[in-house]
């Protein structure tokens, strides 16, 4: 263990001796700290906090910090955080809280760059990326592999579907579906993320059945449900992607973004 003579690391903290505490962090009581994680300089790790395995945290990030809930009385919430995360300068993680489940969770191989935010109850999936100053309210669900650009918040309550993407500066008030690109204040879909399912290893008749199963469950006939009854039966039987769309429909409680007029023409915007 190589702890820098600057650091407080109570003696109540677990800390794995394979671990490095840099200048000036502090590890409160009740935290714990997993093998080969490396916190730089100037972190801070709370209680009830517990961060996995190689994770690197670097200066003047608040790690585990209490919710920004008034509502919040000092209960014993938690903040998850599994392996090989990337934790850049200035983020702010906070614990769960009880009407969310007391805890917060963070999967792993994630990065999240300088001045995010992730608040109370938001659950991120692996390998999850936020650009700069993105900001997630509470009780956000980030499936894997979403990726969100810089700016970009999220409201509280929201689900982004697996492989999305959030462009730079968009302003997300509802979910967003698996495999897509949402964009822009009160964000809308704006196509597929052909990008991200290329780098994924997609193939072409993949990547094809999401266009399709897109397509026809914003731009078919009828009202959005009645679309959505037609998919169930028509396309989402032959192709297990396009089950995976509806079912994401089905179990939203916010409501699911609305798309771009321009939708079906933009998906290689990705």
């Amino acid at each position: 263990m190589a702890i820098h003579p600057t650091a407080i690391v109570d003696k109540n903290a677990e800390v794995h001796p394979s671990a490095e505490i840099g200048p000036w962090c502090i590890v409160h009581a009740g935290a714990s700290v997993g093998a080969e994680t490396t916190l730089l300089s100037h972190v801070v790790v709370n209680s009830h906090t517990h961060l996995g395995a190689r994770n690197t945290v670097h200066p003047f990030a608040s790690v585990g910090s209490a919710p920004q809930d008034l509502k919040f009385s000092g209960e014993p919430s938690r903040l998850i955080i599994g392996d090989d995360n990337v934790i850049r300068e200035g983020v702010t993680l906070n614990r769960g809280t009880e009407d969310g489940g007391m805890e917060t969770r963070i999967g792993n191989h994630c990065l999240l760059m300088a001045y995010s935010h992730v608040a109370h109850d938001c659950v991120l999936g692996d390998h999850v990326i936020l650009a700069n100053s993105v900001n997630l309210a509470g009780h956000v669900t980030l499936e894997d592999h979403v990726i969100v650009g810089g700016i970009a918040g999220v409201h509280q309550f929201c689900r982004v579907g697996r492989y999305a993407f959030l462009a730079g500066g968009a302003m997300v008030t509802r979910d967003v579906l698996p495999y897509t690109i949402a964009q822009g204040d009160r964000a809308e879909h704006a196509g597929i993320n052909i990008v991200g399912l290329r780098r994924a290893g997609w193939t072409r008749q993949d990547i094809q059945a999401v266009r399709v199963g897109f397509r026809a469950l914003f731009f078919g006939e009828g009202t959005r449900q009645q679309m959505l009854e037609d998919v169930e039966v028509t396309l989402a039987p032959k192709f297990n992607v396009i089950q995976e769309l509806c079912a994401f429909i089905r179990s939203s409680e916010r409501g699911v973004s609305a798309a771009r007029d321009n939708s079906t023409e933009g998906d290689a915007a990705s």
